[in-house]
């Protein structure tokens, strides 16, 4: 119950999709309740990133599975999912006669900036927790690179980049391994 409402309260609350709802879920998790650690928010983050659906209902998934099993995954993502539900429902059937009003689209411009900013504080925090070695920061860069310039696909460069940081950390594994 505690996972379902405190999945509520984040889907009620945050605005602008996945990526904001990021920064307000490793608040709530990591910071405020305890249940995981900043390493687990980001093994969260890439996983959840790297599979299909919604960021924040893979986020609250995995979150509610490693800290209560199965009935914690349900929790949370239902409890991520049905204020979202609620609030379309009830705004679908009013949204159409406000939505010419001009206060109306001011609003909607704020709310795009806020969110922006949400954005933002994710890929910050996400930043802070993330190792910085040489290879780390390659691999930040060619990603950058390839998904804005290039546009390749995101899960294809996820992918090789596990594969690379797989292949890079198995072989420095080996290595320290035979130095034993």
């Amino acid at each position: 119950m505690e996972l379902f409402l405190t999945f509520f309260r984040i889907g009620l609350f945050t605005f602008g999709g996945g990526y904001a709802m990021i920064p307000v879920i490793r608040e709530e998790i990591v910071t405020r309740r305890h249940w995981l650690t900043d390493s687990d928010i980001l093994d969260i983050v890439a996983i959840a990133e790297s599979t299909p659906g919604p960021i924040a209902v893979n986020a609250a998934t995995f979150v509610g599975k490693k800290t209560a099993g199965t009935a914690g995954a349900a929790a949370a993502t239902f409890g991520t999912v049905l204020p979202s539900f609620l609030i379309i429902f009830a705004l679908s059937s009013v949204l159409r006669q406000f939505e010419e009003i001009q206060a109306v689209k001011y609003a909607f411009i704020g709310i795009r900036a806020a969110v922006l900013v949400l954005i933002f504080q994710g890929l910050v925090s996400l930043y802070r927790a993330c190792p910085k070695g040489p290879m780390e920061m390659i691999l930040m860069g060619l990603s950058f690179l390839l998904t804005v310039l290039f546009n390749v696909n995101a899960v294809y460069v996820i992918a090789a980049c596990g594969l690379i940081g797989y292949l890079v950390n198995g072989r420095r594994k080996k290595d320290d391994d035979q130095d034993s």
